[in-house]
């Protein structure tokens, strides 16, 4: 089971990241072998699945992620979105390679009620040398409705 980093130590040296895959390294964020990162906690959602190209995370958002008028605020969408869109991309990074969000959209279709429990489904379309695209959506995981769909656009470089 995934546990997210609760202190900077928790974290993987860099140079034991670039050692390994990207799939590997999200394979092994899976298993609960290396932490996760630290606002899936803090916002209440988590990595599920993960396969080459794709992966799902599930989530609820808490009170604390309304905002002042009584709606889930539009960041946990774009949080969660941004996460499992990066994390979809890492399945696709090589060895000694990492990634970082160039830009992601976020169009949100309808609320989600608070409380709700929440698949957001991440593909890669793209995985060039370069750059990689991908897209995905959130569902209720009771309902089925789409809540919200993004796409993203990563840069994936070679450090030094």
């Amino acid at each position: 089971m995934p546990y997210a980093a609760q202190t900077p130590d928790d974290l993987l040296p860099r140079s034991e990241i670039l050692g390994m895959s990207g799939l590997t390294f999200m394979q092994r964020v899976l298993k609960g072998e290396i932490a996760g990162a630290p606002i899936a906690a803090t916002l209440n959602f988590n990595l599920l699945e993960v396969e080459e190209g794709r992966v799902r995370f599930c989530g609820t958002p808490e009170f604390s992620a309304m905002n002042p008028s009584g709606a889930v605020h539009g960041g946990w969408y774009g949080a969660l979105l941004d996460s499992a869109l990066g994390c979809a991309v890492m399945t696709k990074v090589p060895q000694g390679s990492v990634y970082t969000t160039l830009e992601y959209k976020v169009n949100i279709t309808r609320a989600i009620p608070l409380g709700m429990f929440v698949h957001c489904d991440a593909v890669v379309d793209h995985a060039g040398r370069t750059t990689s695209v991908a897209h995905g959506e959130i569902r209720g995981a009771e309902d089925g409705k789409l809540y919200a769909t993004g796409s993203t656009t990563c840069i994936i470089m070679k450090p030094g």
